[in-house]
């Protein structure tokens, strides 16, 4: 290991305690969900957002609320209803009668850990703004725009039971999610412990354990992690093989109508960085790839028809893809 990259894991094994007592704080609240946990810090160290699909009564909504209060940062859950409009999101003009003008008053998008709740409940207008901010960072009111703060980490949920009424969010704008965890049941041991904890007549209260600036410096530390060129090749080899899985030799003829675009691969390097981040290494190895590229592409592949009367999912394709792909 050469002197800088030496430097740079001391770096990281300083700032890594800003993970480490972020999930341990957190894990006093929550019982189980350690891979949600784990993701959410991915996204927000890695600077992206996270989208989670999972059934009612997961504890998603209590994860990032929980991850807000021990960041102590400012906080806003919007339920996203058929009803919103736009303007209840990013905020509107106010007529003011003593200045005879128009003033921008901001929206709830204007916080730093935002939980958009039930995504898929509002029309497409409401989605193409929230969506909008994520990927510019700024929102416009009138003629006026106005940065959102240095941290701004968006959280959406998607409830995968209800479809009628819903507005599913568009394919190509899934693709400014830089995560997609799909949440599963607790285990029969976690859901006992859960009921253990959550049954006390005094709940577990969040304490706020770092700041919005130790964030801000980890972040920072995350795009120094060192990406070998041979990394840098395997991530584009991955997304290419989601593009051409016949050159790759993956099976999936027939079954991809759309691949993953280059924004896969920019957010895999993003993402593997940070996971690097998590455990304490100043450079990424394929297994970090491994460990959070299905999150990053399973809602950039677009299947075809057959593939859906097959019952082949774009997370079997994904694996099929890593099983295909050559690991340097």
């Amino acid at each position: 290991m050469d002197a800088s990259l030496k430097e740079l894991q001391v770096k990281v094994e300083n700032e890594a305690l800003v993970a480490r007592k972020l999930l341990s704080e957190v894990q006093n609240v929550i019982v189980g969900q350690e891979a949600l946990l784990k993701k959410l810090l991915i996204a927000l160290f890695a600077k992206g957002h996270i989208l989670v699909e999972g059934v009612p009564g997961l504890a998603k909504t209590l994860a990032v609320k929980s991850l807000a209060g021990a960041v102590n940062c400012h906080f806003q859950r919007i339920q996203f209803t058929p009803d919103l409009l736009p303007s209840d999101l990013v905020g509107t003009l106010i007529f003011n009668p003593k200045e005879v003008k128009f003033e921008p008053k901001k929206g709830p998008i204007f916080t730093e850990i935002l939980l958009a709740d039930e995504i898929n409940r509002a029309p497409a207008k409401v989605q193409s703004a929230l969506l909008e901010a994520m990927q510019e960072r700024q929102v416009t009111i009138g003629e006026t725009t106005f940065p959102l703060p240095e941290i701004f980490f968006v959280m959406a949920t998607e409830n995968p039971i209800e479809q009628e009424g819903t507005y599913p969010l568009p394919e190509a704008q899934v693709d400014r999610f830089l995560l997609k965890v799909v949440v599963s049941y607790p285990t029969f041991e976690e859901e006992k412990k859960m009921i253990e904890r959550m049954g006390q007549s005094v709940i577990p209260a969040i304490s706020k354990v770092v700041k919005p600036e130790d964030i801000i410096r980890a972040q920072g530390i995350v795009s120094q992690i060192y990406a070998d060129p041979r990394i840098e090749d395997y991530i584009v080899r991955i997304v290419s093989a989601t593009r051409t899985p016949e050159k790759f030799k993956v099976d999936a003829k027939g079954f991809i109508r759309y691949g993953a675009s280059p924004r896969a691969s920019l957010y895999l390097l993003y993402a593997s960085k940070a996971h690097a981040f998590l455990s304490g290494r100043p450079y990424v190895t394929p297994e970090d790839i491994k460990a959070i590229g299905l999150d990053v592409l399973r809602h950039r592949i677009l299947l075809t028809y057959e593939a859906e009367a097959e019952g082949i999912t774009s997370e079997i394709i994904v694996k099929r893809v890593f099983e295909a792909v050559e690991v340097p």
